[in-house]
């Protein structure tokens, strides 16, 4: 069969695969390996393959950086950060209208700078502020579509997983990323704020409010968040200032998370030991995706797609906007049936070359990172867009009392928010890139 025809047929068949439950990493792998042999004709060039694919992927240093950031979140949930966001973000907004709400956006926010794991960060807030929203009679819909949309948080604020994985694929400056990541993130959190004041005011039966904290308990709510602000500060600006590398800066995190938990009295030995458990188990998951994604990406570049894609392009004169819109709404779609790191890392290989081939009228760099920031939030979009969002199952199991229906109609108004986020960092990159001047 011609290589390229049966690198076409493979999307298909992997499509299927993750319909019928097939672990997203296992499929890649099998695929890949089964597409290698096909193009080889024979057996010993894949065996020769699957001899250095996992060490070529695993001896990457870049790479311990993952699970040194999903410690952190770990210890920072045994910390009890989380309701301390929460709780401090409360005191100030929770007697406004649609306050409480708020408060959970900026609580997903400030964990999401230490945790760096969209999902983790929707659990996590989901089991602190769902109950408070309830509590102050938030409507089912507001209470899980501003829990989803803020979980997405994760992966968009510094340090973000995600982002560190395109880093290493599109061979880019990870402390660049960061950086370049910060003011997106910043929008992010103001414009699902600004929904929701919106939403409160076009529904008023849809949010409650709670009295006013004297200004002496704000402030003691305030002074129980200064650690996890001083940690996003020593590692985040270590990082950019170059003090130390991002494993290095990860590796500060993890011990300050951890050392604050055991000052809390979240961290017993029982409890440490189910943090690397769970540690571990996450690493798993990702470098297993990371695996099968290695070895379909290189059946990929074996039947040649990626080249002839990248040349069809080239040659047919479409304006670059136009190809970087097609490339977004791609992602919109197929972000709707996978997870984001899955798209990452299948996709990049193919449509960074396309990208890079392009004139947007900034440096090679400059339009890496622009493009890895759109790509990190439209793959951010399709956590939270109906059927199949994966934050929004999350949220959902914590409240199975609420109708999955309201929580779709509850997140649409964030998804609106995030599109017009997105349209606004294509039309001005230097909302993203005005950072990286200092």
């Amino acid at each position: 069969m011609d290589p390229l025809l049966l690198a076409g047929l493979s999307f298909p068949a992997l499509l299927m695969l993750i319909f019928l439950r097939v672990p997203i990493g296992l499929s890649m792998l099998v695929l890949g390996l089964l597409g290698s042999w096909q193009v080889y004709g024979s057996a010993a060039p894949l065996l020769n393959q699957m001899k250095t694919l996992t060490y070529g992927q695993f001896s990457n240093a870049s790479l311990s950086i993952v699970p040194l950031f999903l410690l952190m979140g770990q210890f920072a949930s045994l910390g009890g950060m989380s309701k301390a966001l929460f709780k401090a973000a409360e005191a100030f907004l929770g007697h406004r209208r649609g306050g409480v709400a708020m408060a959970a956006i900026g609580a997903c926010a400030g964990f999401g700078s230490i945790c760096g794991s969209s999902l983790a960060t929707a659990a996590t807030m989901g089991q602190v502020a769902l109950p408070e929203l309830r509590r102050a009679g938030y409507s089912g819909a507001l209470a899980t579509g501003a829990l989803a949309a803020g979980g997405t948080l994760g992966i968009l604020i510094p340090p973000s997983i995600v982002l560190v994985i395109y880093a290493i694929l599109a061979e880019q400056n990870i402390a660049k990323m960061f950086a370049a990541a910060f003011v997106p993130g910043i929008l992010a959190a103001v414009g699902y704020m600004v929904v929701i004041n919106i939403y409160v005011r076009m529904s008023p039966g849809s949010a409650g409010q709670i009295a006013p904290l004297p200004w002496r308990q704000r402030w003691q709510a305030l002074g129980a968040v200064w650690p996890v602000l001083l940690i996003f500060v020593v590692v985040i600006g270590g990082i950019y200032s170059g003090i130390f590398t991002p494993t290095e800066g990860a590796a500060v995190g993890a011990v300050c998370t951890g050392l604050l938990a055991w000052w809390r009295g979240g961290l017993s030995r029982g409890r440490l030991r189910e943090a690397f458990e769970s540690t571990a188990s996450a690493s798993a998951m990702v470098f297993m995706i990371v695996l099968g994604a290695a070895a379909f990406n290189t059946f990929l570049a074996l039947s040649q797609l990626p080249q002839e894609l990248a040349g069809w392009v080239g040659t047919q004169g479409f304006r670059p906007f136009t190809v970087l819109g097609a490339i977004l709404i791609f992602y919109l779609i197929f972000g709707c049936v996978m997870d984001s790191l899955s798209m990452i890392l299948l996709t990049i290989p193919i449509f960074f070359p396309m990208v890079s081939g392009l004139d947007f009228g900034m440096s090679p760099e400059h339009t890496a990172i622009w493009f890895g920031i759109l790509v990190l939030i439209v793959v951010e979009v399709g956590l939270i867009t109906p059927p199949v969002g994966m934050n929004l199952f999350v949220i959902q199991s914590m409240a199975p009392d609420i109708n999955i229906r309201d929580t779709y109609r509850g997140v649409m108004p964030f998804v609106a928010s995030d599109l017009l986020r997105v349209v606004l960092l294509v039309l001005f990159p230097a909302i993203s890139l005005y950072v990286l001047r200092f």
